[in-house]
């Protein structure tokens, strides 16, 4: 087959729509006169390095990938503890977080974003290599599996939470839950473990609201350190602090109605609208209809890599796409929830559409991962199509 006939054009021109709403949708936002520098052209910057790092990637096969997972990881780890006791001048805290490394000539670098796909990459290694080794399923051999998936991502995450970085940290639980839907283990493990961690996290919001005292007394946890929770539920009552970005987003969004103020008529200021408030742009310019749009690629893009999934002859193949899948709908449900109030406000940018260099690079080696199963996709007339595992 020629490289044309072996090429994913369908997911070429979904991510080409991502890139055209990404650069109107950031052009626009910067036109407050809040910024200096020209976002849209890093952002294309950003996309034609990705670009060749998709060239790159699909020349790979995924059992390439597999070999190579664990080292990836580990460099990954090393990287991220790295962090953690880096000095502040190559490390610094900004906004409270030490997630960054200040790279000469670059900018800033995102290590828990590249992470991602590294911990994707292992846990789908994870996963076949124990079923494997155990054809014979049993409870035990599930919950084996099981502690080795949370195993894999709790190390990353703990890191991660130094810094300290909940959003970030989120984006790894759900990918560790898409990848524990598919890999078999019985449901008679995943509903308790699953029921008692939403127990858990029932009572904690409970108390947060309720009985902020018990938690400062026996934990030491400090009440601002709920802002972001407090002002999510009562944004107008911390429109001075936490509140204020999800007010003006609602205003944003609301004000734009049907169809929208039109290309460059955005009226609210949203500090930082490049960002993470992406969507309130796009929700107050294009309204309703434009959203949806925005709303309808997402899914067309998802749908695509789940039949991705669906059709792969190598299992790691495909649970590399549901690592990816989950990743990806994570990142969405959360960015656009969190704009129109339905989600707590955790920094989490839109995929491929929010400015932000290694968010998007990250997010297209997610895609180049796809781009790569469908390449080296093979047919087999006769026996197992996952031969290779």
């Amino acid at each position: 087959m020629t490289f044309e006939e072996r090429f994913d054009w369908r997911l070429f021109f979904i991510m080409l729509a991502l890139f055209t709403i990404s650069c109107v949708a950031i052009y626009s936002a910067i036109q407050t006169n809040q910024y200096s520098d020209n976002y849209v052209l890093r952002q294309i910057m950003w996309y034609i390095l990705g670009s060749f790092i998709i060239a790159g990637m699909i020349m790979i096969e995924p059992i390439q990938y597999k070999g190579l997972s664990w080292y990836v990881y580990g460099a990954g780890m090393l990287i991220l503890l790295a962090l953690v006791v880096a000095p502040a001048s190559i490390a610094p805290v900004i906004n409270g977080q030490k997630s960054w490394f200040l790279l000469p000539g670059i900018g800033s670098i995102q290590p828990s974003e590249f992470m991602k796909i590294f911990t994707i990459l292992v846990l789908s290694r994870v996963i076949v290599n124990h079923n494997k080794e155990n054809q014979f399923k049993t409870t035990k051999t599930d919950f084996v599996l099981l502690m080795k998936i949370m195993g894999v991502t709790f190390a990353p995450i703990m890191l991660i939470m130094q810094q300290p970085d909940f959003g970030t940290a989120l984006v790894y639980l759900g990918i560790m839950s898409g990848l524990i839907i598919v890999a078999g283990v019985t449901w008679k493990l995943i509903l308790p473990i699953y029921g008692l961690i939403g127990a858990v996290g029932g009572t904690v919001f409970y108390l947060v609201i309720q009985a902020p005292d018990v938690l400062r007394k026996y934990l030491g946890i400090q009440e601002y350190q709920f802002g972001r929770i407090y002002a999510w539920l009562e944004p107008y009552k911390y429109q001075s602090g936490e509140g204020y970005h999800l007010i003006k987003s609602l205003q944003a969004i609301g004000s734009g109605m049907l169809t929208g103020k039109g290309f460059g008529g955005g009226e609210v200021y949203i500090p930082e609208s490049h960002t993470d408030f992406i969507f309130s742009v796009i929700g107050e310019e294009f309204g309703f209809v434009g959203a949806c749009l925005v709303i309808l690629v997402f899914f067309l893009l998802i749908y695509h890599l789940i039949q991705l999934a669906i059709r792969a002859n190598y299992s790691y193949s495909a649970y590399v796409c549901v690592g990816v899948v989950s990743m990806i709908t994570f990142h969405v449900f959360q960015n656009i929830g969190m704009t129109v109030q339905l989600l707590p406000i955790t920094g989490i940018p839109l995929p491929f559409i929010s400015y932000g260099g290694s968010s998007l690079l990250a997010n297209l080696m997610a895609i180049g991962l796809a781009f790569a199963v469908h390449y080296h996709q093979r047919e087999f007339m006769f026996g197992d199509n996952n031969l290779q595992d």
